[in-house]
C-alpha cells in the first residue's frame, strides 16, 4: 500500500449506514434491537469476597433503530464497550456503558448481555475432597424508552431430581412383590433470572446459595464412595416432581429482598420417559417477567 493511501482520512469514505431513508430496503419501520452478538474478550468480575476474577466473556450489545434511519454503526458498539474492558464488571457498570451507547448511537433503547462460565470451589459431601463447579451465568442490562435501567443476573443450577412416584413404586415392589427396584432420578437444570433491586448487590455466589437452599441435590464434582452414598441419601430425603422444584425455588427467591423480580425455567431430563418434564415460574411483578421461554431445549 502506498504511503499516501495509508494516511487518507476516513471522513471521505462512503458510509451506506448513514445514507438516509431513501436507501431503506423493505418497510420503513423501527427495529427494536439491532447490534452485535458473541464478540469475546476476557473481563474482570467482582466476586463475593470482593476479590476479582478474569473470565472469558461473550458479549451481545444491541440498540433500537428508529424509522427513517438506514442502519447503526455496529462497530461503535464494540469500540465503545472496549473502553470499559479494564474495569471490574458488575451489573451496575452496565448502566454506565448503556447510557454511553444510547448517546453515541442516538437510540432510545439499549441492551447488553455478558455471558460467562463462573467457577466456585465445592467441597464433597463426606470425604473432604473439593473441586471446581462451573456455572453458566450472565449479567444483562437494558435501558428502555423511558430511560429506566434494569439489571438482571442469569444463573444455571444443575441438580438431581429423584421421582417421588418411582420411589413409592420401588418400595411397593420390595414390600409386596419381594423384588429389588431402584427409583429413577435425572439430571435437572434450573435457569434463574433475577432482577436486582436498586442499591443491592447480588453475587453469583449468592444465587448459588439460594438455589442450594431450595434444592440441596446439586450435582457433585469430586466424589468417593462415601460421597456417592451421601448423595443417594440426599436424593432420598428430597424427592421432587418438577412442580415441587418450581415452588421450592420460588420460596427462596421471593423471600430475598435483593431480588425485585425473578423467573425460573426448569427442565427435568427424564430417565424414564423419552421426553422432558418442564416448568416456568415467576414472581408476578407488573410488567416484569412473563413466565415465557422460546425453547426448553436450550437448557439441556
Amino acid at each position: 500500500m502506498k504511503e499516501e493511501e495509508k494516511t487518507v482520512s476516513q471522513e471521505g469514505l462512503p458510509d451506506p449506514q448513514n445514507s438516509g431513508s431513501l436507501a431503506i430496503q423493505g418497510a420503513n419501520v423501527p427495529i427494536m434491537q439491532v447490534g452485535m452478538s458473541d464478540f469475546r474478550l476476557p473481563l474482570r468480575y467482582a466476586t463475593k469476597g470482593r476479590g476479582v476474577m478474569t473470565l472469558e466473556t461473550s458479549v451481545t450489545g444491541t440498540v433500537s433503530l428508529a424509522a427513517d434511519y438506514k442502519g447503526v454503526n455496529m462497530s461503535r458498539i464494540m469500540r465503545g464497550f472496549y473502553r470499559f474492558e479494564n474495569r471490574v464488571f458488575t451489573p451496575e457498570l452496565l448502566e454506565e456503558i448503556l447510557r454511553e451507547m444510547k448517546e453515541e448511537l442516538g437510540s432510545s433503547r439499549a441492551r447488553l448481555k455478558l455471558s460467562f462460565s463462573y467457577p466456585i470451589l465445592k467441597e464433597s459431601l463426606r470425604s473432604g475432597l473439593a473441586g471446581w463447579q462451573y456455572y453458566d451465568a450472565a449479567f444483562e442490562g437494558s435501558i428502555d424508552d423511558l430511560d429506566v435501567f434494569t439489571r438482571i443476573v442469569h444463573f444455571d443450577y444443575v441438580y438431581s431430581s429423584a421421582c417421588p412416584c418411582s420411589a413409592e413404586l420401588s418400595e411397593h415392589a420390595k414390600n409386596h412383590r419381594g423384588v429389588y427396584a431402584v427409583p429413577h432420578s435425572q439430571r435437572s437444570r434450573a435457569r434463574i433470572s433475577a432482577a436486582v433491586a436498586r442499591g443491592s448487590f447480588l453475587a453469583i455466589e449468592d444465587l448459588q446459595q439460594l438455589a442450594l437452599a431450595a434444592v440441596p441435590t446439586e450435582t457433585q464434582v469430586m466424589v468417593k464412595r462415601d460421597d456417592e452414598q451421601a448423595f443417594a441419601e440426599l436424593n432420598g430425603e428430597h424427592l421432587m416432581f418438577v412442580e415441587d422444584a418450581a415452588r421450592l425455588f420460588f420460596e427462596k427467591l421471593d423471600a430475598d429482598r435483593r431480588i425485585a423480580d425473578f423467573q425460573v425455567v426448569i427442565v427435568h431430563m427424564e430417565s424414564l420417559h423419552s421426553h422432558d418434564a418442564v416448568a416456568v415460574i415467576n414472581k408476578g411483578v407488573d410488567k416484569g417477567f412473563q413466565a415465557t421461554i422460546e425453547d426448553f431445549r436450550s437448557l439441556r
